[in-house]
């Protein structure tokens, strides 16, 4: 999340090196990976994975009430000051609020445990990309637009399934990785160790098989080898980062902590400091040296008021 913190402002910046920024259509990059990486974080420590019992449809959309008003507000707030918005990566009116809520909403409705989730997942991603090769992906990223909603918002609402069948993998991933009855002890943690490097090596596998014969990775999609590139590329960063706790010492810094109890509120105050700056300066235009401090002083204000409530102990969650 730090590292997103910090790229979704850097990105503006001519500093920034083009080959980390969001592909347009085919490809892969660091930026890339952020969207699913927050969907499988979610679902790895999800109420499903730890098979707490499911809410109910009206709580489930009450608990999504946050993104929702996110979303809007973001729309709004874009709209309003005429920011500039890449139309081709959710739509005209989609952003990746709705998205975070669409998938939370689905997950209640449709009810699956947590052994089951990942066999429903991988039928949905199956079953998605199958319909983008029979030419639903052409449609998605070609540039013609009508003017219906769903039209107008294509990428948004399509790529929804392939990020509800990654959230239910990873839902079953969390569940038999981290909450499964093997979950303490030394041999159970060198257990998990040894599955998740695995798993990693067999999704990577799988990925560079999908990309050169099914279809190339699409982030906009969100096709089939999207997502097993985003499960192998966490995987292998969770695996690396298991390897840590092979030695001694504390796993966690403090700004770590007072980000992770704030962390929707957080990422809030990203966006809002980031367009602030795009609002206030010619990123485009700036010199190396003026982007830099840009970005230091951003990282600092973000740092200090998440860090100030933290030690205040203000929990920053209103619903």
């Amino acid at each position: 999340m730090i590292i997103t913190f910090l790229c979704i402002l850097a990105v503006d910046f001519r500093i920034f090196p083009r080959r980390y920024a969001k592909t347009e259509t085919y490809g892969t990059s660091l930026m890339d990976l952020g969207v699913g990486s927050f969907v499988l974080a979610n679902s790895l420590v999800s109420r499903q994975a730890r098979n707490i019992a499911s809410v109910n449809w009206k709580t489930a959309i009450v608990s999504t009430s946050p993104l929702i008003v996110l979303g809007f507000l973001r729309l709004v707030t874009t709209t309003g000051v005429d920011y500039q918005v890449h139309v081709s990566e959710y739509g005209v009116h989609w952003n990746f609020f709705f998205t975070l809520a669409a998938v939370s909403i689905l997950t209640s409705f449709v009810n699956i445990p947590p052994q089951y989730s990942g066999a429903f997942g991988l039928l949905v991603l199956v079953v998605y990309q199958f319909c983008l090769t029979l030419g639903l992906s052409t449609y998605l990223l070609s540039s013609e637009r009508g003017m219906d909603i769903i039209s107008q918002n294509k990428e948004g609402i399509f790529s929804i399934f392939g990020y509800w069948g990654m959230y239910l993998l990873g839902v079953q991933l969390g569940n038999y990785l981290i909450f499964g009855s093997h979950s303490s002890g030394l041999r159970s943690t060198r257990w998990v160790r040894m599955r998740v490097w695995i798993l990693s090596i067999v999704f990577w596998l799988l990925t560079v098989f999908l990309d050169k014969h099914v279809e190339r990775i699409s982030r906009r999609t969100c096709n089939l080898p999207y997502v097993t590139s985003v499960l192998a590329d966490n995987l292998q960063l969770l695996s690396i980062l298991m390897l840590g706790d092979l030695i001694p010492g504390s796993k966690t810094s403090v700004l770590e902590e007072a980000l992770n109890r704030n962390l929707l509120a957080t990422f809030l105050l990203a966006n809002i400091l980031t367009g602030l700056v795009n609002l206030s300066v010619d990123t485009l235009s700036a010199s190396s040296i003026t982007a830099l401090s840009i970005l230091a002083v951003y990282a600092y204000i973000l740092s200090t008021v998440i860090g100030t409530a933290d030690y205040f102990g203000v929990k920053l969650k209103f619903w």
